[in-house]
């Protein structure tokens, strides 16, 4: 990738950070930090994310994703079309893809550049017994109260674009919350930072977030470095039977695959495929 591709793309992931906060700002407005506080008392209980990825067999979190900045349109079907059949929004993903063998559900919730919403969430959440991540871009408590009161057990935090004081504040509110953190690293300065703040749940990021390149060489190569209380999950770049089972083998608890399952005509069919193969 030539240097000028690399800028462009470095500066895809400012953008999109630079558009949550102003995004987070407008949402301040809209509805008051305390009022939001008060809707995450009352959310529902919170299921336990961590006991999922740590099961017996094979664990996937299955994500549900309109669209990304690498690949652009995924799901033409993916937002709700009230009285469609066979349309591939998050009520019918979200129990297709729990039947089919999911250990837990991501949602992505970015809406400028990954097309998602805090409603995909809420409803993935409402039709399905299984624990929901929050993937987003979150640096500021206000989202993580926007999280819980709509219904999420877990949230992502990653560390390509959070200091240090900024992640240990976030993994403890969320423990306040109830909620699990997924911390996100690419690197082992990355992952060394997320274990100073006491993260449980590390996920290792096989794409470069700077340039969107992706090698599962990444998860083989920190593996050795994520101890073994913490629970070890691979994401990204993960489309076949050999990429689980080396991982698995490894010492991954679980995986985070999304685009394959995206990208597939029927989702639940190629998770229900790749467990079967695994």
């Amino acid at each position: 990738m030539s240097s000028n591709v690399r800028a462009q793309v470095s500066d895809v992931l400012e953008r999109i950070v630079a558009a949550r906060r102003r995004a987070v700002e407008q949402a301040k407005q809209t509805t008051p930090a305390a009022k939001l506080e008060e809707r995450a008392a009352v959310a529902p209980p919170v299921r336990d994310f961590a006991a999922a990825l740590t099961r017996d067999g094979l664990n996937i979190i299955a994500e549900l994703k309109k669209a990304s900045p690498s690949r652009g349109l995924m799901r033409t079907d993916y937002q709700p079309k009230a009285g469609t059949p066979g349309a591939y929004n998050a009520a019918q993903l979200a129990p297709a893809l729990e039947a089919a063998g999911a250990a837990a559900l991501s949602v992505l919730t970015e809406p400028e550049f990954f097309q998602g919403a805090l409603e995909d969430l809420q409803v993935a959440r409402s039709v399905t017994r299984l624990p929901v991540l929050r993937k987003d871009f979150l640096f500021d408590p206000y989202q993580l109260y926007e999280a819980r009161a709509a219904g999420a057990d877990a949230f992502l935090l990653i560390a390509a674009v959070l200091r240090t004081a900024e992640l240990q504040q976030l993994i403890t509110l969320g423990k306040q919350l109830g909620m699990a953190a997924l911390v996100e690293v690419h690197t082992a300065d990355e992952l060394e930072r997320g274990l100073d703040t006491g993260a449980a749940i590390i996920g290792v990021n096989n794409r470069d977030l700077r340039t969107f390149e992706v090698s599962v060489e990444t998860s083989r190569r920190l593996i050795e470095l994520i101890p073994d209380a913490c629970v070890a999950v691979s994401e990204s770049g993960l489309r076949t039977r050999d990429d689980l089972k080396r991982l698995r083998t490894a010492g991954f608890d679980a995986f985070l695959i999304g685009e394959h399952l995206m990208q597939a005509a029927q989702p639940a069919a190629a998770l229900q495929e790749l467990l079967r193969e695994a």
